[in-house]
């Protein structure tokens, strides 16, 4: 990989790991074009393009990090209420609490399934289908019309770490599912995107921790051996860069409730991927 595919990479992770139109189908599809298609050789490129994201995140939304922190060791009173018996001290120790338990399912499905899935991952045809489903959903969270709830609850917060779990399939959006499925429960919008940025945080870093192991494995030489340093550093701040301006963004067009736009673009690339891998 040389600089400009590691730039054009970098580009396509910092923006579509936030909007709605799933960044490992864009990757696969821009892997596919650009001649990047050996995995062994971009683990590394790929460790650093997903924490260039995590930082991203931690940037634009530091003023809701700083709060989790501040509160998250405070005792007194609880003032929140707490679902299904569960007592929670105050409002930033449930927020985890929440974070939390929505990642149960994608840890599930990472620890049991992940041979299957990286599986799926070769198949260029399972990307468009699942960007057309990740259309669908998206055109459903646009029209429903459900009772708004004030916060985010622990069962609610379950249900949306599923669909987070199911978007660990190439063109089902992490992004566009959890936020569809919350917009589904009756979530608001700005709560839920911002819970939707902060819940992925501990998997992708718990990813990368793996993907660090398997690095090891196999020797730090050998794993860079596909990629220079520049380029490296090249695909790093693009996604950095990228994630930052997507991240903000993507939180203003989920007020404006503008998903419908993701929709219909979701479901022309979904469409082409498909035609491209049948003819």
């Amino acid at each position: 990989m040389d600089w400009l595919q590691a730039l054009l990479m970098g580009i396509f992770q910092g923006l579509t790991e936030y909007l709605p139109v799933s960044s490992s189908g864009h990757l696969a599809i821009a892997g596919e074009l650009l001649g990047v298609q050996d995995p062994d050789k971009v683990l590394v490129f790929t460790i650093a393009v997903h924490v260039a994201t995590v930082l991203s995140t931690l940037v634009i939304l530091w003023k809701e990090v700083s709060w989790i922190f501040c509160g998250l060791f405070k005792t007194g009173k609880s003032i929140v209420p707490s679902p299904y018996g569960v007592r929670c001290l105050n409002r930033e120790q449930n927020y985890v609490l929440c974070i939390l338990v929505s990642m149960i399912p994608v840890a599930i499905v990472g620890f049991f399934f992940k041979d299957q899935l990286e599986a799926a991952f070769s198949s260029l045809m399972v990307v468009g289908v699942c960007l057309m489903v990740t259309a669908a959903l998206l055109s459903f969270a646009h029209y429903a019309r459900p009772r708004i709830k004030e916060h985010i609850s622990m069962g609610h917060s379950f249900v949306i770490g599923i669909a987070q779990a199911v978007a660990v399939l190439p063109g089902i959006s992490r992004s566009g599912s959890t936020i569809a499925t919350g917009l589904l429960l009756g979530n608001k919008k700005e709560e839920l995107a911002k819970f939707s940025f902060l819940m992925v945080i501990p998997p992708i870093l718990g990813e990368a921790l793996l993907n660090v192991k398997d690095i090891m494995e196999v020797g730090v030489e050998k794993a860079m051996s596909g990629i220079s340093t520049m380029a490296l550093v090249v695909g790093f701040l693009a996604a950095f860069i990228t994630g930052c301006i997507a991240c903000r963004w993507m939180i203003s067009i989920v007020k404006r409730g503008k998903l419908i736009y993701f929709a219909v673009y979701c479901a022309i690339v979904g469409l082409a991927t498909i035609i491209w891998q049948l003819f």
